[in-house]
């Protein structure tokens, strides 16, 4: 096995484990993700398949790129979402606590129904003070760079 083939597996691996992980607290530890998890998923699964078709297909420079994309595009989400949690800025009112100052009774209870059973601004897990969106942005920063590394091999 190349070095390239190795870094692209490497990778491509990382986010599967990434993915399964996520499942794993979902239907194994019982916790729903809310609508910005979810999210951050899908580019971990196309990093994935990336991954497959890379390893199909050597010699095919782009695709390293398009991973480390991928993985670029679930990293900068991790960090969106983990600062909504930590309060550093509004997340997407669909999915968050938001104001409720100037709604009347029928406008706030039209958003209580509507609202979603898991709110993006709540941290439900975290280790050594970061939420899992934090931990997915670290992890996926750090496969960029094993996407970039499987680009620069040769």
């Amino acid at each position: 096995m190349t070095k390239q083939r190795a870094l692209i597996f490497l990778a491509a691996g990382g986010s599967a484990a990434l993915l399964l992980a996520a499942w794993g607290f979902q239907h194994l530890g019982g916790m729903a993700p809310c609508k910005m998890c979810i999210w951050q998923r899908y580019p971990h699964g196309a990093a994935v398949l990336i991954g497959v078709v890379a390893l199909a297909l050597p010699g095919q420079r782009f695709l390293p790129l398009l991973g480390a994309l991928a993985a670029s595009v679930t990293a900068g989400i991790g960090v969106y979402h983990a600062g909504v949690e930590r309060g550093l800025w509004e997340g997407p009112t669909s999915c968050t606590s938001g104001d409720i100052g100037g709604l009347s009774a029928e406008e706030l209870m039209e958003q209580i129904m509507s609202a979603p059973l898991v709110r993006c601004d709540d941290i439900p897990w975290e280790l050594f003070g970061l939420s899992m969106a934090g931990w997915n942005a670290v992890l996926s920063a750090c496969l960029v760079l094993v996407w970039i590394a499987a680009w620069r091999s040769r």
